[in-house]
């Protein structure tokens, strides 16, 4: 697993010179990422000043994109309604975070109470995404193929004792579904690589990650050194996915040759479009290579 907390520290500085991150508009996918990061790095370093940023970014976060059940997906106009995915990774950061100061995680577990039912058709599945106020589906959207992947693992993190009947909702969810389920796309193959290496002795994990790694091998062009968005678009590519395929490799242990060809070929290389300066991006390029805190299996200890 990597720990270059200088690349991380080098990254954050150019960001916030540049006012991308965490200076820029707030999103939740990378603000949640955001505050994993910044425990790594108190982790790394046992420096509190970084305990201090994730505080005021779970602040700012709550500020701009709360509402009065969960969190809106992103600042930009565009970016409306509320994706239980991200709503997931943010109870995630929370636990994280809530490991060292516990009011984050008692926070997280309201939150993950107040949408819950919203989201969640027992015996269906999860609505992937929902109007602004979760009053119904955002139209055009249905259910989500990894979500009670997202919550179950999400859930257990924060509290088994105090989300057990939210719990087995998404476990009886899986149960009908981890069979059959086929992922083909490469952010959902590394993000499902990372969700199952938290319980990698349940039946669900192990069948995962084998089909995970099975179609991410067919997916890996070298040269140059990426995996492609689909096995059948092999010249398509986008850095921030290929940094969820590294965490997702990283938590699994396995392919550290192939995390190390493709962090070094997307710091180089340049799409062109509106991501080479998208805080996801590089925010994510720092989970890359500072994994830490995603991939600890138990809680979070105080330096």
């Amino acid at each position: 697993m990597l720990r270059d907390v200088d690349y991380v520290l080098r990254k954050l500085d150019w960001m916030r010179a540049e006012g991308i991150w965490p200076n820029g508009l707030r999103y939740l996918w990378t603000d949640a990422f955001g505050v994993v990061l910044y425990v790594s790095l108190y982790t790394e370093t046992g420096e509190t000043r970084w305990l201090d940023e994730a505080e005021r970014l779970v602040a700012d976060v709550e500020r701009v994109l709360g509402r009065r059940r969960g969190l809106r997906i992103g600042e930009a106009a565009d970016r409306d309604g509320q994706y239980f995915h991200y709503l997931a990774m943010w109870l995630f950061a929370l636990a994280r975070l809530g490991d060292l100061k516990p009011r984050y995680r008692a926070r997280g577990v309201a939150l993950a109470r107040d949408i819950h039912p919203a989201f969640v058709i027992p015996g269906r599945g999860v609505v992937w995404k929902m109007q602004e106020d979760l009053s119904s589906p955002y139209p055009g959207y249905g259910l989500g193929s990894m979500d009670a992947y997202d919550g179950y693992v999400s859930y257990r993190i924060l509290d088994e004792d105090e989300l057990a009947p939210e719990i087995a909702q998404m476990r009886d969810l899986i149960e009908h579904d981890w069979q059959t389920l086929d992922i083909e796309q490469d952010l959902g193959l590394g993000m499902m690589l990372w969700l199952a290496h938290f319980f990698p002795a349940e039946p669900w994990a192990e069948a995962q990650t084998r089909r995970s790694l099975r179609t991410l091998e067919t997916m890996w062009v070298d040269p140059p050194g990426y995996f492609s968005r689909t096995p059948w678009l092999r010249d398509t590519k986008f850095a921030f996915t290929n940094f969820g395929v590294s965490l997702g490799l990283q938590a699994s242990d396995v392919w550290p040759e192939r995390v190390g060809t493709l962090n070094a070929f997307f710091e180089d290389w340049r799409s062109g479009d509106e991501y080479d300066r998208e805080a996801i991006t590089w925010v994510m390029a720092c989970t890359s290579h500072l994994p830490a805190a995603f991939v600890s299996r138990g809680p979070i200890k105080s330096c």
